[in-house]
């Protein structure tokens, strides 16, 4: 029974976690119109007052006014990604400290979701003196430390922390057939599901999956 409940509770975690990062690019759009449109609604009725029009009794031009400045400006912010100048102003926001790592971050969560395999599911050598962990690598980049790499290990079942270790090569495995969605199933089922449960997939020897020095080596 208690199985079943956390069953339950994992399903209805995974589920509510997958509509909030549905519906948050839509919210934070929503969010930028609605306050783009008070910014120049504000500054509308500021000229119109300027030049002694009245807008409680102009209500309509001063709509159609709203209107078309805030199209304009969306037309412009168009015209700069087409000819590329956004990109020169993306340079000048990289000097803002932490716009850049904050890019980054967004890029690799798209890339996960689109099945790009630039977010690693991996076996590591974790806590316990024996048996291995299940971690995310973000970044197959070497760290600081030479034949050591990054691994994040999520909190569950809100994986919204963690803890980062720095991992030599040889006690990484990756699990190939695994995606960032299978594993955040896995911190959601809180240990009810397994991550062979998860993949469909019979348990395999350590063995049987790739070391990340091979990986590197494709």
């Amino acid at each position: 029974m208690k199985e079943e409940k956390n069953g339950i509770l994992a399903h209805f975690m995974r589920v509510m976690i997958k509509g909030l990062l549905w519906i948050l690019p839509m919210v934070a759009v929503v969010m930028i119109i609605v306050w783009l449109y008070e910014k120049i609604d504000r500054l509308v009725e500021n000229v119109f007052e300027l030049v002694g029009f009245s807008p409680q009794n102009n209500e309509f031009l001063w709509l159609i006014a709203v209107v078309i400045i805030f199209l304009v400006l969306l037309y412009i912010v168009g015209h700069f990604i087409d000819t590329g100048l956004a990109s020169l102003f993306e340079k000048l926001f990289c000097k803002i400290p932490g716009y850049s790592t904050l890019k980054d971050i967004i890029g690799i969560f798209n890339a996960s979701k689109d099945g790009q395999k630039k977010v690693l599911v991996v076996a590591i050598k974790g806590f316990a003196k024996e048996g291995y962990n299940i971690g995310l690598m973000y970044s197959q980049k070497e760290s600081i430390i030479k034949d050591h790499y990054t691994v994040t290990l999520s909190m569950t079942p809100i994986p919204n922390g963690g803890y980062m270790f720095e991992v030599h090569k040889d006690k990484i495995f990756v699990i190939e057939e695994a995606t960032f969605d299978d594993n955040l199933q896995y911190l959601l089922s809180m240990g009810v599901k397994s991550m062979a449960d998860v993949l469909k997939t019979k348990p395999r020897a350590l063995s049987d999956f790739t070391p990340l020095a091979s990986w590197l080596e494709r």
